[in-house]
């Protein structure tokens, strides 16, 4: 599961572009107990959902030509101009090319070569997330691509990630953890799109999954909020309970309770 001790190749940031930023405020303050803060007056609308006083995920106010609404994973990345470099030879993209962040960091925004978007975060004075893994926060991510063994090799080469088949009641689950983490460091899954329950439409992307202490519960209050439900809540066995959502304006993302010794 996903902590904060960041290494990497690991997820350390999330943020969700939505073209209501107020409306996004409102619903994942309520789903989740997040606050929205903004960065301040040169930031471009860009903020921060903090929980307890501690940031869990960023949010910002986009166009309808910057795309549809939607989460971005950002993973770590010691050298963001080498990343780039080894997205595009295992035949990937940049889309936004690596860009300082008024001092704290670097960011660049990629697609993988199946046309996921994702982003890479090297660290600068602000090192990553405040809170994962608990409650109200980024737990899992899972890559929905058409094939896993051609995810795997980008990964691995892009980013230096690692794979392993884990098996559960009626197949098998492909893992992801850095390089150097070992198994305790999983944060992952890559996940066949022909197995896709929830979405109709083509196209590789990654999902995020955000802990709470009753799915159900998330369920009702996202649909009281304006959200949709893309899957319904379900038991999967020594993973936990599960259901996948979008907000009102569309974005996806899960929501999990992880079994006792998953948290």
């Amino acid at each position: 599961m996903l902590t904060t001790r960041f290494v990497n190749g690991a997820p350390n940031w999330i943020d969700v572009g939505t073209t209501d930023i107020d409306r996004a405020s409102g619903f994942y303050g309520a789903l989740f107990g997040w606050r929205f803060r903004s960065a301040g007056p040169d930031a471009g609308g860009y903020g921060f959902f903090q929980r307890d006083g501690g940031t869990a995920a960023g949010g910002m106010q986009t166009t309808p030509e910057q795309g549809p609404p939607s989460w971005t994973v950002y993973f770590q990345s010691p050298d963001a101009e080498a990343t780039c470099e080894a997205v595009e030879r295992a035949h990937g993209r940049v889309l936004f090319p690596p860009m300082d962040v008024r001092g704290q960091g670097t960011m660049a925004i990629l697609a993988d070569s199946a046309g996921a978007p994702f982003g890479i975060w090297q660290p600068g004075p602000l090192k990553g997330l405040d809170v994962a893994g608990e409650p109200g926060s980024l737990c899992w991510v899972e890559l929905y691509t058409p094939d896993e063994a051609a995810a795997a090799a980008f990964y691995r080469s892009a980013l230096g990630l690692e794979t392993s088949a884990v098996a559960f009641p009626g197949g098998t689950y492909t893992c992801v953890n850095p390089a150097d983490g070992g198994e305790e460091s999983v944060f992952g899954g890559v996940v066949p799109r022909a197995g896709d329950r929830a979405e109709a439409e083509p196209g590789a992307y990654w999902l995020p999954y955000f802990e709470v202490t009753d799915v159900d519960t998330a369920v009702a209050r996202a649909q009281e909020l304006g959200g949709a439900v893309r899957m319904a809540a379900e038991d999967v066995e020594g993973v936990g309970r599960i259901a996948r959502l979008a907000d009102p304006d569309g974005a996806r993302f899960a929501v999990i309770r992880s079994a006792p010794g998953r948290e």
